[in-house]
């Protein structure tokens, strides 16, 4: 059963490469479901593949200017101490009350996720206009909140084991003024750092499958070079959508209503369905205006 996971792999990756959003909500969920994949192992293997893959994906980013490496160094230095904080919490509470504890955080992070694609969809009608970002310099407010950001958001990671894009790619349109793609970039490069601390507790607790790793990985490298150089293709707006649409989705997964599966593939198909056209329409306008000039 080795080619469901490269597919699955190139689909998570290039969604991942263009929004930095929805590995962790997406990914454990379709191993598990879809594949019959133990859940502790999905958990483990899926953070271990995440660290190694988003670290090709930071490397393109940062080679095209989408990463602000100070503002991930400060998020980081909140997030992956508190990460392991989260893992051991979740450990005694799993212990303690079994896998009650966890649903319900993982109910709050759906609805937070919802609620934030809701506010980005309408934050992108009502501002409208592209941040000016070329001249952002990180001042104390800034370093303070992005290790609040970290310190928070890490928690939530070791506590839940997914949210690493979602939440600190909604944070970050948020509170600072970024380009869509540069929270892209920023969110890519942060997560494959942080991940690296949380997939090596995994590790060492006997919860990563090689096999299915190195699988996912053939699919997931190129995947996140691919949906790389689409978030350069993509307008401010449109993207801004996309994201809040990848949020949608992964609230909704975390949220688990009636027929949730159903609706994330769907949701899935139609994403991937208007991005195709949007791409295909783009190419043939520009093709058009070459042959207007030619």
């Amino acid at each position: 059963m080795s080619w469901q996971f490269v597919l699955t792999g190139a689909l998570v990756g290039t969604l991942v490469g263009m929004t930095g959003m929805g590995g962790g909500s997406l990914m454990t969920p379709i191993l598990v479901i879809l594949w019959g994949v133990n859940p502790a192992v999905a958990i483990g293997s899926d953070i271990a593949h995440g660290a190694i893959f988003k670290t090709v994906g930071a490397f393109q980013h940062r080679r095209m200017g989408n990463v602000r490496a100070q503002l991930a160094g400060w998020m980081l230095l909140g997030s992956a101490p508190m990460s392991l904080v989260g893992v051991w919490l979740a450990t005694v509470l799993q212990h303690r009350y079994g896998d009650s504890a966890k649903s319900t955080m993982g109910y709050v992070l759906g609805a937070a996720l919802v609620f934030g694609a809701v506010g980005l969809v309408a934050k992108s009608f009502l501002h409208a206009h592209t941040p000016k970002d070329d001249d952002f310099e990180l001042g104390t407010r800034d370093r303070v909140a992005a290790v609040l950001i970290g310190l928070f958001g890490g928690f939530i990671v070791g506590l839940t084991s997914v949210g690493s894009g979602v939440f600190f790619g909604l944070t970050m349109l948020v509170i600072f003024p970024l380009r869509a793609r540069k929270v892209v970039g920023t969110d890519i490069f942060h997560a494959a750092a942080l991940l690296y601390v949380a997939g090596f507790g995994h590790f060492i607790a006997g919860n990563v499958d090689l096999g299915i790793v190195g699988w996912l990985l053939l699919g997931s490298i190129p995947g996140v070079l691919v949906g790389g150089r689409l978030s350069l293709s993509i307008p401010e707006q449109p993207l801004r959508l996309l994201l809040a649409a990848i949020l949608a989705l992964s609230g909704l997964k975390l949220l688990n209503p009636p027929g949730s599966n159903a609706i994330v593939v769907t949701g899935l198909v139609v994403v991937a369905a208007a991005l195709a056209a949007y791409l295909a329409r783009a190419a043939w306008q520009r093709r058009a205006r070459v042959a207007v000039l030619d």
